[in-house]
């Protein structure tokens, strides 16, 4: 699935990633997260379907994800499974393990979230609250890393790596949910970066395991 790339090289490609990611994220908060929350806001884009519509997927697919395990484990029992058929089940380890991520990152941050909309959480619009607040437990912290750009390039990741022919899906794809994200103030921009970041990391080392496993 992956190229041959010695797993320290890899390791320094992560940390790296992780250096770009935390300035990209300081940046944004200083500069871009507030004027983009509240320019979404002002606008209304909120009223555009299309921008909801298109943070359905993830959620969508991680719901279907056990059933899909169930499929491919017994699938297995006729014979090996094909290249997709593999590349299906790394993708749902990689969606599965990211999104855990996401949530311990979440707990250890403590965001406010761009808008209130969900038990009436202190946010930016309505109640001027911004801020990190970490190892603050409740729904109201949980905007730091996207759980949404987390599962989706969890499974892009992993596709780009397997499959070079569909990577201007995993591009469009993963566009497509951060456009929606940010549209509809359900994320700052520096939330959804920081999400794409730990979803590719974590896809990146599945696939690499996950060829490591098949050579076995």
């Amino acid at each position: 699935m992956q190229d041959d790339v010695p797993f320290w090289q890899l390791l320094q490609r992560a940390l790296v990633a992780v250096a770009i990611c935390a300035a990209l994220v300081a940046f944004c908060y200083f500069f871009v997260d507030r004027p983009v929350a509240f320019y979404v806001h002002d606008h209304h884009f909120n009223r555009v379907s299309l921008l909801r519509w298109l943070t359905y997927p993830p959620p969508i697919f991680q719901a279907w994800v056990p059933v899909l395990l169930v499929v491919l484990m017994v699938r297995r029992g006729w014979s090996p499974l094909r290249g997709w058929e593999l590349t299906l089940l790394a993708a749902c380890v990689s969606l599965l393990v990211a999104d855990q991520f996401r949530q311990t990152l979440s707990f250890a941050f403590g965001r406010y979230w761009p808008a209130t909309w969900i038990d009436n959480n202190p946010s930016l619009i309505q109640d001027g609250a911004y801020g990190f607040h970490p190892f603050s437990s409740g729904p109201a912290f949980g905007s730091f890393p996207s759980g949404h750009m987390a599962r989706t390039l969890a499974v892009a990741s992993v596709v780009w790596i397997a499959h070079r022919r569909w990577r201007w899906l995993c591009v469009v794809s993963s566009v497509a949910v951060a456009v929606g994200l940010v549209g509809m103030d359900y994320h700052f921009v520096g939330d959804t970066i920081a999400g794409s970041f730990v979803g590719a990391i974590v896809g990146t080392y599945t696939a690499y395991l996950w060829r490591m496993a098949t050579r076995a």
